[in-house]
């Protein structure tokens, strides 16, 4: 099958900004986009940017590229960009924030290709571990997938519809109970509730997208996902649809610790879209 479009998605974990309230990165900014740009996707998503730290950098490294960021009163936003020879639709969609005004809303990107519409909703969902985080993270999910009805009753038949992003699959702690949620047991049911949808988590090259550290109490964690509807096709890359690049491709722990100092604990996510 031919080709439609490439797509990379990354978490730059704010450029490792130890003072969001005055956004100023810790890490060069330019070796991270330096990257981003060395994958050569077609359409590219970062999360947790800031617009001003991140403008004169990006449109110098991708200048075949056209951007748009979503904007309001939370502190992190996504960042998306098109290769200008790939036509697009941008949406900001509010109704991803689930109410919650410092929450992210989705960005909805529609790529048209050959005449076939493929909507990308990109999502960075609610983090922590305690209930009220599972809960948001919960209904914003639950929002991005009843979304497939309104694309299918848009094109007629089945949307090419995709959702991915930082996902936060980390589980839920209840105090005083052991009625705990573990990550893989909320992938799990991820997984469940996108086959009812007629929807797939896409298979990764590396069971892990985040890496704490090697010294950290946390373990390695699947935060980061690809969503797609099920009759849509795949390259496979690595033997799987996404291809995990980043810290996944070090050898040693030591070598992973280093590459997320310089870049960022979350992999890239890299697939390619087959025509339909």
């Amino acid at each position: 099958m031919a080709k439609a479009f490439s797509v990379a998605s990354w978490n730059v974990e704010h450029f490792g900004a130890i003072d969001k309230a005055k956004r100023k990165p810790k890490k060069p900014i330019k070796p991270i986009i330096k990257f981003l740009a060395a994958q050569k996707a077609d359409v590219v998503a970062i999360y947790e940017v800031v617009g001003s730290v991140v403008f004169e950098t990006i449109v110098d490294e991708m200048p075949d590229y056209q951007f748009q960021i979503t904007e309001g009163p939370q502190s992190q936003e996504i960042l998306v960009g098109v290769r200008k020879t790939i036509n697009s639709f941008f949406t900001q969609k509010l109704e991803f924030k689930s109410g919650q005004s410092t929450l992210r809303p989705g960005a909805l990107l529609t790529v048209r290709v050959d005449g076939k519409n493929y909507p990308l909703l990109f999502l960075h969902l609610k983090s922590l571990r305690q209930p009220k985080g599972f809960g948001l993270r919960d209904d914003m999910l639950d929002r991005a997938l009843r979304f497939r009805k309104k694309l299918d009753n848009v094109a007629g038949g089945k949307a090419n519809y995709i959702l991915l992003g930082d996902l936060n699959t980390m589980g839920m702690n209840l105090t005083f109970s052991n009625k705990d949620l573990t990550g893989l047991e909320e992938i799990q049911r991820l997984k469940k509730r996108t086959k009812s949808r007629d929807m797939t988590i896409l298979a990764k090259t590396h069971p892990n997208t985040f890496w704490p550290g090697s010294n950290s109490s946390f373990d390695p964690s699947s935060l980061d996902h690809v969503v797609a509807a099920d009759h849509l096709r795949f390259k496979p890359l690595g033997g799987k649809p996404v291809d995990m690049r980043g810290w996944p491709d070090e050898p040693t722990d030591a070598k992973k610790d280093k590459w997320t100092k310089e870049f960022s604990d979350h992999a890239l996510l890299f697939f390619e879209v087959q025509k339909v």
